[in-house]
């Protein structure tokens, strides 16, 4: 009896996590997609970065699959099995990554959860019992649908997971876990809470004397800075622990030739304000970057305030001017704060006194209706439309799984 309860525990513990992980990752597949390829350009790579996004939503896939299995207790056997690779995989990798540190977060727990490498690492080392439990366990557990029946609610299951990737990837994600989803105030996100700590550094001086360099921190004994025979060479300043990062902490927007910086004019102006984000104007796409431009030049016409951010150079600003007759200006803002604001190359963001009220994809950028109402209020009704529409089909999901199962079991007469 407590070896059946220690067996039901272990199995529900890696399915939710399974679930919760794959859920994460399905719903952004571009995130993962990013953190594949922070991977690959660290290990010399590069050669892989175009099976990103595949191996993004395989991943998800997979672990969404496997831990609704688990869940559900449908092909044990193989869950199992394909539980206890993941495991054996990772595990020791997560380890390796946490020695070298090539990328400061995994990305296992997506936008959600964000964990350090060593904290994966001993995450899936803990996870490593309950594992060893499912699988050493495997033969014990009782089905309650047909191997035959089992099968079809698995590929039904791993047929839903593609699909909600593939629809948040051709859309923008239906939950947004990053610090820029909608209702979000840029410059809140901005401060640094009172009372939190901050970066500490050392002060290290390094001196030449015969030759020699050598270096000192400010409390050495000896100081050479009172003795002239030292000559000073430089001063670094390293960080030995850091502080409370704030959410926002790298967004602004820097001029092209005037070099000046027009962020905070920005997020404190009291109109409506289009921000048109592209990481990299050589890769993004052209026909959408038409539409935008398009929409830019209406919203322009309907005193709208619009911006375009990039991190590509002046020199492919400036072929891109030669083919587009733009209607907006163009201003320098991180890589990967543009690929963390919105999962669109190009997309689209309405801000108003700093706040996020709108994001599309360049598949759903308003139509020229927006303009006949207040934005506001045009978002308002949007959101909720969405909200409904995902409630409304997430119930039906479920219920039809619900309803699959419980016919099984009547026209199979299966044991419960």
């Amino acid at each position: 009896m407590t070896m059946n309860i220690v067996r039901n525990l272990a199995r529900y513990l890696m399915g939710i996590v399974f679930i919760f992980s794959g859920f994460v990752k399905a719903i952004d597949p571009m995130g993962s997609t990013y953190k594949f390829m922070d991977y690959f350009e660290a290990f010399g790579l590069d050669f892989l970065s175009p099976m990103a996004l595949v191996l993004s939503i395989l991943l998800s896939c997979a672990e969404l699959t496997i831990g609704l299995s688990l869940f559900l207790k449908i092909r044990m056997k193989e869950a199992s099995w394909a539980l206890l690779l993941f495991m054996s995989f990772f595990t020791p990798l997560t380890f390796g990554i946490a020695l070298t540190n090539p990328v400061s977060d995994c990305g296992c727990f997506g936008d959600a959860i964000i964990l350090t490498n060593w904290q994966t690492f001993f995450k899936n080392l803990i996870f490593i019992v309950p594992t060893l439990i499912v699988f050493l366990q495997r033969k014990k557990y009782v089905h309650i649908i047909r191997p035959l029946y089992q099968w079809y609610v698995a590929i039904v299951l791993g047929l839903s997971t593609l699909f909600l990737s593939l629809h948040c990837y051709f859309n923008l994600p239906f939950i947004d876990f990053r610090p820029y989803h909608i209702g979000a105030n840029i410059p809140e996100s901005m401060k640094i809470p009172e009372g939190m700590p901050t970066d500490e550094y050392e002060t290290i001086l390094v001196y030449e004397k015969d030759g020699i360099l050598k270096e000192f921190t400010l409390d050495s004994e000896m100081q050479p800075w009172n003795d002239t025979s030292w000559n000073w060479v430089e001063t670094k300043n390293i960080l030995v622990k850091s502080g409370y990062k704030p959410p926002v902490h790298d967004f602004s927007l820097t001029s092209f030739k005037e070099d000046y910086d027009i962020t905070d004019s920005i997020l404190a102006d009291k109109g409506y304000s289009f921000l048109i984000v592209t990481c990299d104007l050589e890769k993004t796409n052209y026909k959408a970057l038409e539409r935008m431009n398009e929409f830019a030049a209406m919203a322009i016409h309907n005193n709208y305030k619009v911006y375009g951010m990039t991190s590509s150079t002046n020199v492919v600003l400036d072929e891109l001017k030669a083919k587009l007759n733009l209607a907006f200006d163009f201003y320098i803002t991180d890589n990967i704060t543009l690929k963390t604001m919105i999962r669109s190359d190009p997309g689209l963001i309405l801000l108003k006194e700093g706040t996020i009220i709108g994001k599309w994809h360049y598949r759903n950028i308003p139509s020229n209706s927006f303009f006949d109402e207040d934005g506001l209020s045009f978002c308002m009704l949007e959101t909720a439309r969405k909200k409904n529409d995902y409630f409304e089909l997430t119930v039906v999901l479920f219920l039809g799984l619900i309803s699959s199962i419980l016919g099984i079991f009547r026209t199979q007469q299966l044991k419960l």
